[in-house]
C-alpha cells in the first residue's frame, strides 16, 4: 500500500519517530482481536451500509474522524488511529467490516489499515475488490461496500485463501454457510444474519426501520459482566456523503460536506 507510505511517515514524527509507535502506525501483523458486529447492505434508495459495532468500549477510539490524508476526503470511525473500522470517502465508496469467526491466521496487515486503504485509493467497488484481492491481511473479516451507482458487494477475506464474494447483502460473524463461530461473541451469528436476511427480504422494510432493527436484541447486545456489547450502530449514505451514528436514545448526524466538530457522551453499563 505504499500510497499510505506518507501518512504513516507524518504520523510516525508526529509520534516522536519513535520505533514501537512506528511498528504500531503500520498495523502490520497485529495482536488478534475479534469484533462481534453484525452488518447489511441496503440496496434501495437511498443506498447505505447499516451495521453495529461489537466491542469492550475500553479498547475503542471512540472517534469519528474527517480526514484528506492523502487528497480524497473521507469521514471514519478509527481504529488504531488512523485504521477504518466503517466509513466513507467522497467518491462515494463505503466500507465496513465484521469478524468472520474462522480461526486462521498469518503475516498480514490489521484490517482497519485495509480499509483506511480503501477509503484513500479507491473510487468503486470494482477498485476495492481489485485492492482485496492482493493485499494480505492477518485474520479473516467480511467487508461490506456500496458505492453511489448502487454497486454492493460482501467480501470474505482471510489470510490462508482468495477472497470469496458472498450473494447475500448481510454479514455476522462466520464464513460459509455452514461455519459455526463457538466464541461466546460470536455465537449467535445465525440468528443475527436470519434476522436481517428478513428485513432486507420484506418488501415494507424501510432504512428507517432497518436502523430501528439494529437498536434492538438480537442484533444490538447490550453489554454484560465480560464488558462486551454494542458501541454504535452507523448507517452510511454514499450518495450524499452523510453518516448517521445511533444509540439506543441519540443520534449524531455528520457529513463530508456538513462536518462540525463536537461530541458525544454514550453511557455503557452491564
Amino acid at each position: 500500500m505504499p500510497e499510505l507510505l506518507p501518512p504513516w511517515e507524518a504520523l510516525v514524527a508526529a509520534a516522536g519517530s519513535d520505533e514501537e509507535q512506528a511498528r504500531f502506525l503500520s498495523l502490520w501483523c497485529p495482536p488478534d482481536f475479534q469484533h462481534g458486529c453484525s452488518q447489511a447492505i441496503w440496496t434501495r434508495r437511498p443506498y447505505a451500509i447499516v451495521r453495529n459495532y461489537d466491542y469492550p468500549p475500553t479498547a475503542f477510539d471512540a472517534v469519528l474522524l474527517r480526514a484528506e490524508l492523502t487528497g480524497t476526503a473521507s469521514l471514519a470511525m478509527t481504529d488504531c488511529v488512523w485504521g477504518v473500522l466503517d466509513g466513507l470517502n467522497a467518491h462515494g465508496l463505503a466500507v465496513s467490516l465484521s469478524f468472520g469467526g474462522r480461526p486462521a491466521r498469518g503475516p498480514g496487515f490489521g484490517v482497519a489499515l485495509i480499509q483506511r486503504y480503501l477509503l484513500e485509493t479507491c473510487r468503486d467497488v470494482a477498485d476495492a475488490l481489485a485492492a482485496l484481492r492482493r493485499i494480505p491481511v492477518h485474520l479473516c473479516y467480511n467487508i461490506a461496500l456500496l458505492d453511489r451507482t448502487g454497486e454492493r458487494a460482501l467480501v470474505e477475506i482471510a489470510p490462508d485463501r482468495a477472497p470469496e464474494l458472498r450473494r447475500q447483502a448481510f454479514a455476522g460473524n462466520r464464513q460459509g454457510d455452514h461455519t459455526r463461530p463457538d466464541g461466546a461473541h460470536l455465537h449467535d451469528t445465525v440468528r443475527r444474519e436470519a434476522l436481517l436476511a428478513a428485513c432486507l427480504a420484506n418488501p415494507m422494510e424501510t432504512l428507517p426501520g432497518l436502523v430501528d432493527r439494529f437498536l434492538a436484541p438480537p442484533l444490538f447486545r447490550p453489554f454484560g459482566a465480560d464488558g462486551w456489547g454494542t458501541l454504535y450502530t452507523a448507517c452510511w449514505l454514499p450518495q450524499t456523503g452523510e453518516a448517521r451514528l445511533c444509540w439506543p436514545r441519540q443520534d449524531w448526524r455528520q457529513g463530508l460536506a456538513s462536518f462540525h466538530e463536537g461530541e458525544r457522551i454514550a453511557v455503557y453499563a452491564a
